[in-house]
């Protein structure tokens, strides 16, 4: 934890970033793929299936923003960070900087996914947990109900980051709230798009999960990102709506 009687340097905030990025990925997906569907005895399988995964989301995000949020503030997402400029709550010129961070730090984590996956004979990566929607959907679910849910679960994701680190929100508990939040976005909506809301999730699995999955990418980049600018630019409205006397 950086000291707080000293801004963190840029360099400190965009290797914060990284770290708490490929935590993120890297345990999250590494769930997905290594956890998610692995067959024990017949009939009994010992899996952790779409509630694990989602938790394994949750507790990601949630250990990486205790440990790295005073330093960079804990996007550790591409839609995040530009749903909190939108909210005035994050410097336009950094923007680009903690995006790029993001990016490389989720292909880093899923090409050392890759290289683990491999190392087992057989091995069926499958589309390495790649979002996708009509038949790379995990539930069948078209483009329009995919862009839907990737939009909403998005713009909800910051409504509750934004008032969970606002000046009038308790102190403390801001990423057990993210945290869990997030376990609830992915318990919704795994089944649809194999939930994103994160385009460096997105593009992480998408490196390794085919033609199909890297043609589909436009959708898990464009509709989070629209999402998070929706919740950050009604930010002004929801939460400093409020009179002074």
């Amino acid at each position: 934890m950086s000291d707080s009687t000293q801004t963190p340097t840029t360099g400190a905030r965009l290797a914060s970033e990284f770290a708490g990025t490929f935590i993120l990925v890297f345990g999250s997906i590494g769930t997905a793929l290594f956890a998610a569907g692995f067959p024990g005895d017949p009939g009994s399988p010992v899996n952790v299936g779409f509630l694990g995964v989602a938790l394994a989301f949750g507790l990601s995000v949630l250990v990486s923003a205790y440990a790295f949020g005073p330093i960079s503030g804990g996007h550790f997402n591409p839609a995040v960070t530009l749903g909190l400029a939108a909210a005035g709550r994050f410097a336009w010129r950094d923007v680009a900087g903690y995006i790029i961070t993001q990016v490389v730090a989720g292909a880093i984590a899923t090409s050392l996914l890759y290289v683990i996956a491999t190392g087992r004979e057989g091995a069926d990566l499958g589309n390495f947990a790649s979002n996708g929607y009509g038949e790379h959907s995990p539930g069948g679910y078209g483009l329009l109900p995919v862009i839907l849910i990737e939009t909403i679960l998005t713009a909800v994701f910051l409504t509750v980051i934004i008032g969970v680190t606002s000046k009038r929100a308790a102190a403390g508990f801001a990423p057990l709230a993210i945290g869990l939040t997030l376990t609830l976005i992915h318990l919704a909506s795994i089944p649809v798009s194999n939930t994103s809301v994160n385009p460096a999730r997105s593009i992480a699995t998408a490196l390794y999960g085919g033609g199909d999955a890297l043609a589909q990418l436009w959708v898990f980049i464009v509709f989070p990102i629209v999402g998070g600018l929706i919740a950050g630019a009604a930010f002004k409205f929801l939460f400093d709506g409020t009179k002074r006397a």
